[in-house]
């Protein structure tokens, strides 16, 4: 079954937002982070990461100023 254009851009608009542990971060990030021990990544459906927040809450709303569709991943 072929996917219709409007399928192909829903697709492509669709984030995933997971809690990340800041010890999986390089040196530089977990300095300018300080004594924070999770943070939420917002990636891309291809896993690209595309931003981390401090607050689950900011990783929807960056999502969604940038037109895209935030999904919570565990």
């Amino acid at each position: 079954m072929e996917n219709t254009v409007n399928e192909i851009l829903i697709d492509e608009r669709i984030v995933y937002v997971r809690p990340v542990s800041t010890a999986i971060l390089p040196d530089d990030v977990r300095e300018e982070l300080g004594n924070i021990d999770e943070v939420y990544a917002v990636h891309s459906a291809a896993g690209e990461r595309l931003a981390l927040v401090t607050e689950r809450d900011m990783a929807f709303v960056l999502a969604r100023q940038n037109d895209l569709s935030p999904v919570a991943v565990h």
